[in-house]
Protein backbone atom coordinates (compact mmCIF):
# COMPACT_ATOMS: atom_id res chain seq x y z
CA UNK A 1 0.00 0.00 0.00
CA UNK A 2 1.31 3.26 -0.84
CA UNK A 3 2.28 6.10 2.39
CA UNK A 4 0.02 9.03 1.96
CA UNK A 5 -0.61 12.81 3.74
CA UNK A 6 -3.89 12.15 5.61
CA UNK A 7 -5.05 14.76 2.55
CA UNK A 8 -4.14 12.20 0.10
CA UNK A 9 -6.04 9.87 1.45
CA UNK A 10 -8.77 11.66 1.73
CA UNK A 11 -8.48 13.45 -1.69
CA UNK A 12 -8.16 9.60 -3.03
CA UNK A 13 -11.21 8.81 -0.79
CA UNK A 14 -13.33 11.44 -2.27
CA UNK A 15 -12.92 10.17 -6.28
CA UNK A 16 -14.59 6.96 -5.15
CA UNK A 17 -18.12 6.36 -6.08
CA UNK A 18 -20.12 3.53 -4.55
CA UNK A 19 -22.48 4.01 -7.16
CA UNK A 20 -20.22 2.77 -9.95
CA UNK A 21 -20.04 -1.39 -9.31
CA UNK A 22 -16.36 -1.57 -9.49
CA UNK A 23 -16.07 0.56 -6.72
CA UNK A 24 -18.41 -0.83 -4.47
CA UNK A 25 -16.82 -4.24 -5.00
CA UNK A 26 -13.14 -2.76 -4.67
CA UNK A 27 -14.17 -1.29 -1.41
CA UNK A 28 -15.70 -4.60 -0.36
CA UNK A 29 -19.18 -3.02 -0.10
CA UNK A 30 -17.71 0.14 1.60
CA UNK A 31 -15.67 -2.00 4.30
CA UNK A 32 -12.81 -0.64 3.05
CA UNK A 33 -13.84 2.93 3.89
CA UNK A 34 -13.64 2.55 7.30
CA UNK A 35 -11.41 5.20 9.11
CA UNK A 36 -9.17 2.15 10.92
CA UNK A 37 -7.55 -0.53 9.93
CA UNK A 38 -9.82 -1.32 6.78
CA UNK A 39 -8.20 -4.23 5.47
CA UNK A 40 -9.24 -5.79 8.46
CA UNK A 41 -12.58 -4.95 8.20
CA UNK A 42 -12.59 -5.80 4.56
CA UNK A 43 -11.73 -9.60 5.95
CA UNK A 44 -13.92 -9.29 8.25
CA UNK A 45 -16.72 -8.48 5.15
CA UNK A 46 -15.51 -11.28 3.65
CA UNK A 47 -16.53 -13.88 6.23
CA UNK A 48 -20.35 -13.55 5.34
CA UNK A 49 -19.70 -13.97 1.76
CA UNK A 50 -17.19 -17.37 2.38
CA UNK A 51 -20.27 -18.51 4.61
CA UNK A 52 -22.78 -18.39 1.47
CA UNK A 53 -19.81 -19.84 -0.85
CA UNK A 54 -19.33 -22.60 2.12
CA UNK A 55 -22.60 -24.33 0.68
CA UNK A 56 -21.54 -24.62 -2.59
CA UNK A 57 -19.36 -27.60 -4.10
CA UNK A 58 -16.04 -27.19 -4.14
CA UNK A 59 -15.66 -26.99 -7.69
CA UNK A 60 -17.91 -24.42 -7.98
CA UNK A 61 -16.54 -22.95 -4.95
CA UNK A 62 -12.94 -22.90 -6.84
CA UNK A 63 -14.55 -21.65 -10.31
CA UNK A 64 -16.37 -18.50 -8.09
CA UNK A 65 -12.88 -17.78 -6.48
CA UNK A 66 -11.19 -17.69 -10.11
CA UNK A 67 -13.80 -15.60 -11.08
CA UNK A 68 -13.35 -13.60 -8.56
CA UNK A 69 -9.63 -13.06 -8.87
CA UNK A 70 -10.27 -12.10 -12.61
CA UNK A 71 -12.75 -9.41 -11.69
CA UNK A 72 -10.31 -8.47 -8.72
CA UNK A 73 -7.41 -7.55 -10.60
CA UNK A 74 -9.84 -5.50 -13.18
CA UNK A 75 -11.30 -3.89 -10.73
CA UNK A 76 -8.55 -3.32 -8.59
CA UNK A 77 -6.95 -1.81 -11.24
CA UNK A 78 -9.84 0.92 -12.01
CA UNK A 79 -10.36 1.74 -8.84
CA UNK A 80 -6.83 2.73 -8.54
CA UNK A 81 -6.45 4.42 -11.34
CA UNK A 82 -10.05 6.03 -10.48
CA UNK A 83 -8.50 7.18 -7.40
CA UNK A 84 -4.86 7.96 -8.66
CA UNK A 85 -3.17 5.74 -5.98
CA UNK A 86 -1.72 2.30 -6.22
CA UNK A 87 -3.68 -0.13 -3.98
CA UNK A 88 -5.37 2.85 -1.68
CA UNK A 89 -6.12 0.95 1.82
CA UNK A 90 -9.82 1.07 1.32
CA UNK A 91 -9.38 -0.80 -1.97
CA UNK A 92 -10.08 -4.52 0.23
CA UNK A 93 -11.59 -6.95 -2.49
CA UNK A 94 -7.92 -8.63 -2.20
CA UNK A 95 -8.51 -9.43 1.34
CA UNK A 96 -11.90 -11.03 0.22
CA UNK A 97 -9.96 -12.94 -2.10
CA UNK A 98 -7.29 -13.81 0.69
CA UNK A 99 -10.08 -14.91 3.11
CA UNK A 100 -11.83 -16.77 0.91
CA UNK A 101 -8.32 -18.97 -0.14
CA UNK A 102 -7.46 -18.79 3.47
CA UNK A 103 -11.04 -20.75 4.62
CA UNK A 104 -11.07 -23.51 2.01
CA UNK A 105 -8.20 -25.01 4.44
CA UNK A 106 -10.91 -25.27 7.29
CA UNK A 107 -10.97 -28.51 9.16
CA UNK A 108 -14.43 -27.81 9.96
CA UNK A 109 -16.57 -25.18 9.64
CA UNK A 110 -16.53 -23.92 13.48
CA UNK A 111 -16.31 -20.39 13.75
CA UNK A 112 -13.19 -21.03 16.05
CA UNK A 113 -11.77 -22.33 13.36
CA UNK A 114 -12.76 -19.39 10.94
CA UNK A 115 -11.44 -17.34 13.51
CA UNK A 116 -7.87 -18.54 13.54
CA UNK A 117 -8.12 -18.89 9.63
CA UNK A 118 -9.52 -14.76 9.71
CA UNK A 119 -6.14 -14.33 12.25
CA UNK A 120 -3.31 -16.02 10.25
CA UNK A 121 -4.64 -14.54 7.18
CA UNK A 122 -4.41 -10.95 9.02
CA UNK A 123 -0.97 -11.85 10.18
CA UNK A 124 0.58 -12.68 6.55
CA UNK A 125 -1.34 -9.83 5.27
CA UNK A 126 0.09 -7.25 7.17
CA UNK A 127 3.86 -8.50 7.81
CA UNK A 128 4.55 -9.36 4.15
CA UNK A 129 6.87 -12.47 4.85
CA UNK A 130 9.03 -13.52 1.90
CA UNK A 131 7.31 -14.30 -0.81
CA UNK A 132 4.41 -12.48 -0.17
CA UNK A 133 6.61 -9.05 0.40
CA UNK A 134 8.62 -9.94 -3.10
CA UNK A 135 4.89 -9.93 -4.99
CA UNK A 136 4.01 -6.67 -3.25
CA UNK A 137 6.79 -4.87 -4.20
CA UNK A 138 7.23 -6.17 -7.79
CA UNK A 139 3.90 -6.68 -9.06
CA UNK A 140 2.02 -3.51 -10.33
CA UNK A 141 -1.42 -2.89 -11.52
CA UNK A 142 -4.41 -4.74 -10.37
CA UNK A 143 -2.26 -7.94 -10.50
CA UNK A 144 0.12 -6.16 -7.92
CA UNK A 145 -2.73 -5.20 -5.72
CA UNK A 146 -4.18 -8.92 -6.03
CA UNK A 147 -1.57 -11.05 -6.14
CA UNK A 148 0.31 -10.59 -2.69
CA UNK A 149 -3.36 -11.04 -0.70
CA UNK A 150 -3.16 -14.24 -2.80
CA UNK A 151 0.09 -15.56 -1.98
CA UNK A 152 -0.98 -14.46 1.83
CA UNK A 153 -4.20 -16.27 1.56
CA UNK A 154 -2.38 -19.44 0.06
CA UNK A 155 0.25 -19.76 2.74
CA UNK A 156 -2.23 -19.05 5.91
CA UNK A 157 -4.47 -21.74 4.43
CA UNK A 158 -1.60 -24.09 4.58
CA UNK A 159 -0.50 -22.97 8.02
CA UNK A 160 -4.74 -23.46 8.95
CA UNK A 161 -4.51 -26.48 7.39
CA UNK A 162 -1.53 -27.49 9.23
CA UNK A 163 -2.98 -26.22 12.07
CA UNK A 164 -6.30 -28.54 11.94
CA UNK A 165 -4.80 -31.50 11.12
CA UNK A 166 -1.49 -31.54 13.61
CA UNK A 167 -2.81 -29.45 16.26
CA UNK A 168 -3.55 -30.79 20.22
CA UNK A 169 -6.33 -33.02 20.23
CA UNK A 170 -9.19 -31.31 21.57
CA UNK A 171 -8.07 -27.57 21.36
CA UNK A 172 -10.62 -26.58 18.78
CA UNK A 173 -12.68 -30.14 18.28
Amino acid sequence: MTTLRPSEKAAAKRRLRLSNPWHLLATGFGSGLSPIVPGTMGSLAAIPFWYLLSFLPWQLYVLVLMLGICIGVYLCHITARDMGVHDHGSIVWDEFIGMWITLMALPTNDWRWVAVGFVLFRIFDMWKPWPIRWFDKNVHGGMGIMVDDIVAGVIAAAALYLCGHYWPIGLLS
